[in-house]
């Protein structure tokens, strides 16, 4: 993305992440991923339970 000043120059933005990052990033979805799929298999509330059931099914995934 470029941004044209007042003064005429061009000021150039970029977002760069590093692999330590992208690591760290990776790590903590997979935690929050692993966090709910335990939460929603292992819940004794039926509603939650079931939900995640009907989820795997509509999207084709065998759970059973």
């Amino acid at each position: 993305m470029s941004i044209i000043s007042s003064t005429g120059h061009t000021a150039s933005s970029s977002t760069t992440s590093t692999l330590a990052q992208r690591i760290t990033a990776a790590i903590c979805a997979s935690i929050l991923g692993a966090c709910l799929v335990y939460f929603a298999g292992f819940s004794h509330i039926e509603a939650v339970h079931n939900a995640a059931h009907d989820t795997r099914h509509s999207s084709a995934f065998p759970c059973h």
